[in-house]
């Protein structure tokens, strides 16, 4: 139904998290024999310790929705084809977006953060948000996710060890204007136009993103003409991407891209 012969996969990385998170997985995908690019966000390509610091966080606050689809297209636009994109978390619903746009073959969207629309199952996940991007005690255009933040919501089901070694090596600050735009027009999907191949991804232990939220983002789609699908995974958190057991969804998304394509 939806002919390709793209070869190219683009990694979209989310938020309080270096691109560099994704270093298994682009080597998973290369030895599969795809050609694998994963750009850091807009004014975030140095390490994580570098991007503590506050000259560089200053940058990184003034990151928007917006940039990020902009920055985004731009990048898509030079690769010699439609990229098949994976997106985490915030960069889920920025593969949503782009989906939308038909700049993708196909997109997998990993624990994504969901669009804009009414669901009860969104109230964990905007109580977080809210106290991200929201903080009126605050005047800093970033907010530093704490290790306990790290361990409670994001990394959790974990050991205490693995949980300090990938927050010391991959968190960085956010920008709040980048989360306040979840809350707005530029994050909408409209769920009955036709679209590349998607798949929904959740995880059971998602502090964050709950697998009923995921499963409700999933059956919004709505157009009967193109390939929407869901997947869960049991016994992991928000950040699979660096769970010890991460070849799990990646070999799923192997095998659901050799059917489609």
């Amino acid at each position: 139904m939806y002919p390709s012969n793209s070869k190219t996969i683009m990694f979209v990385s989310g938020a309080f998290v270096s691109h560099n998170y994704w270093e298994n997985w682009i080597l998973f995908f290369e030895n599969q024999g795809y050609k694998v690019v994963a750009p850091p966000w807009i004014h975030k390509n140095d390490n994580a310790e570098n991007l503590r610091i506050e000259n560089s966080s200053t940058k990184i606050g003034s990151i928007t929705l917006n940039n990020l689809l902009s920055y985004y297209e731009e990048i898509i636009e030079i690769l010699p084809e439609k990229p098949v994109l994976i997106g985490h978390s915030y960069g889920g619903l920025l593969v949503q977006l782009l989906v939308q746009k038909d700049l993708a073959a196909a997109g997998i969207c990993i624990n994504s953060f969901p669009p804009s629309g009414y669901t009860a199952f969104k109230f964990s996940y905007l109580k977080h948000i809210f106290k991200f991007s929201c903080n009126l005690l605050s005047l800093k255009m970033t907010y530093n996710l704490s290790f306990r933040n790290w361990q409670n919501i994001f990394y959790n089901a974990t050991s205490n060890e693995q949980q300090l070694k990938t927050y010391q090596k991959y968190w960085i600050p956010e920008s709040k204007k980048a989360l306040r735009g979840l809350f707005s027009g530029k994050a909408k999907i409209n769920f009955r136009k036709k679209h590349a191949p998607i798949l929904l991804i959740s995880c059971s232990e998602d502090q964050m993103i709950s697998p009923k939220l995921v499963y409700w983002n999933y059956k919004k789609y709505r157009n009967v003409h193109a390939i929407t699908c869901y997947k869960s995974f049991d016994d992991q958190n928000h950040f699979t991407i660096l769970h010890p057991e991460w070849e799990a969804p990646a070999e799923h998304i192997l095998k659901w891209l050799d059917k489609i394509f």
